[in-house]
């Protein structure tokens, strides 16, 4: 990638932009928000699109390496099950299944992945009325469980911990509210 003075630019394994303020072969100097300046090599960093905004550190980088790391798998099997003519989509959290490596993700980058992908599978089912989601989030210390109980207050559902015979302590079962049409 180029760069030149002037561009907008983040560094990737660090919580660091800034703009461009001198070029040499490959190495290049940045100042950052707070007017320090930095020299990185041009494989550490990305542009940053104009037009992008700052949700989060993850999803404001305009980057090939980091969406290689999302996996994109046409063969995935369906997460929608049915049983007791009830529809279930189960939502697996944990970040090996969402991405093919976490090389130069820290544990901020990881679980707002995760967090991001909760959300889309919860309005995508709330879109097409589907009545249940299991999220599978494991049980690690409770961070992405607090988390994601934190998101679910903002929508129209009733969630608790999901079969301990099927998913044992890791996972939450989410009840969509559905609306009379």
């Amino acid at each position: 990638m180029t760069f030149q003075v002037g561009d907008k630019i983040a560094v990737l394994d660090d919580d660091l932009k800034g703009i461009v303020t001198k070029v040499a072969v490959n190495d290049i100097e940045i100042r950052d928000e707070s007017g320090m300046f930095f020299k990185f090599l041009a494989s550490e960093l990305v542009k940053i699109g104009v037009d992008q905004n700052e949700l989060s550190k993850f999803s404001d980088i305009n980057s090939e390496f980091l969406r290689y790391k999302i996996k994109s798998d046409p063969k995935k099997k369906s997460s929608f099950l049915k049983s007791k003519n009830e529809i279930l989509y189960e939502v697996d959290l944990h970040v090996n299944k969402l991405v093919n490596t976490t090389k130069g993700m820290d544990n901020y980058d990881m679980l707002n992945l995760q967090l991001d992908t909760a959300k889309r599978k919860l309005e995508f089912a709330i879109q097409k009325r589907i009545s249940k989601v299991v999220f599978i989030h494991g049980v690690g210390e409770g961070v992405l469980k607090t988390e994601l109980y934190s998101l679910l207050k903002n929508y129209p559902v009733r969630f608790q911990d999901a079969s301990y015979q099927k998913y044992g302590l890791g996972a939450t079962e989410v009840y969509i509210l559905q609306n009379p049409i």
